[in-house]
């Protein structure tokens, strides 16, 4: 396992992370005994970077995280988020910071929090986010519940524009680094370099589709991407690869980004993404899936409020579309 240092925080963490929302249940229901070795699977791994939030699961997936670190709390970097407690439930006051962070420390069984994240921030105003919530979050730095703060969402630009005047630690953007979309790091890695934050990117396989499985009936991707991404899991096939390794492996090797973090519900799951990490893939490969997506390359959905989401350059590439459920 590589270890990469998250920013200014000084913390040293793995490369790849592990993502707590199926442990929520949020992807069909997962059995107790599944869900906690799964998490042994990561450390025995070396993964050290966990991430969860209170809206998987409702609270479970912190629950069955806390259970599952017991005894080696002190080995890991935990991440979780706030301000978001159901699919269409937000509160970005600091009230709701602060008593979110005590639900969550009670649920994950620990007196701090690593990384505490304001969750998918298109979702509330501007003025709130930076006079509200992130205010707040920093009050609890000290106390010493949280150690860092940080911003999550989809709108990469939206995210950027916060970043160039909040103070935070870390920013994780999800779906923006992976075969299909690269705009992460036009949009951020300069930014990270120039104010040191740490730099999260999650979703690489694109909240499913670029696996061998169907993707989930829920997913707000164009149709466009969605019928490109059976044909890059083709293309990875013929090459002798399954494509969620490949895109594991495309995200994990960007040395800018602290970590990726990848959802995972079983040893098996956890032992795939984490050989990914050192498969041999060529180059050619890449360039081949490059030229492929080419036409819907960062062809992206709407999520959070209209005023947050800044179109980018080619207004081609964006696709508005009605809010809907989010599993970030």
């Amino acid at each position: 396992m590589e270890y990469r240092t998250l920013g200014k925080t000084g913390l040293s963490i793995s490369t790849l992370a592990f993502g707590g929302a199926p442990l929520g249940d949020i992807f069909g229901e997962l059995d107790e005994s599944a869900a906690l070795d799964a998490v042994h699977a990561a450390l025995d791994g070396g993964i050290n970077y966990f991430d969860t939030a209170p809206l998987y699961g409702f609270g479970l997936a912190e629950e069955r995280i806390g259970r599952a670190l017991k005894g080696r709390r002190d080995d890991v970097v935990l991440a979780t988020k706030c301000c978001r407690d159901g699919f269409e439930e937000f509160d970005f006051s600091g009230a709701r910071v602060i008593s979110s962070v005590e639900e969550s420390l009670k649920r994950l069984g620990t007196d701090r929090i690593d990384v505490l994240q304001i969750h998918d921030v298109e979702f509330g105003t501007r003025r709130q986010v930076l006079e509200e919530a992130l205010p707040a979050a920093r009050k609890l730095k000290e106390t010493g519940k949280v150690r860092f703060v940080g911003i999550t969402g989809l709108p990469v630009r939206y995210l950027r524009s916060l970043a160039e005047v909040a103070e935070i630690d870390t920013l994780l953007s999800w779906g923006h680094c992976n075969l299909l979309e690269d705009e992460l790091e036009e949009e951020l890695v300069p930014l990270a370099a120039e104010r040191g934050f740490g730099l999260i990117n999650a979703s690489p396989v694109l909240q499913g589709i670029l696996t061998e499985r169907e993707p989930p009936a829920w997913h707000r991707s164009p149709k466009p991407v969605l019928e490109m991404a059976p044909r890059v899991a083709a293309l990875c096939r013929g090459a002798g690869f399954d494509v969620a390794a490949v895109a594991v492996a495309y995200a994990v090797r960007r040395p800018a980004i602290a970590t990726t973090i990848v959802g995972m519900r079983s040893r098996a799951e956890v032992e795939a993404n984490v050989a990914a990490m050192t498969l041999d893939i060529p180059e050619e490969l890449f360039e081949r899936i490059e030229q492929l997506v080419a036409p819907v390359k960062n062809m992206m959905w709407f999520e959070g409020r209209p005023e947050n989401n800044l179109p980018p350059t080619d207004p081609d590439r964006y696709v508005p579309r009605t809010p809907s459920t989010t599993h970030s």
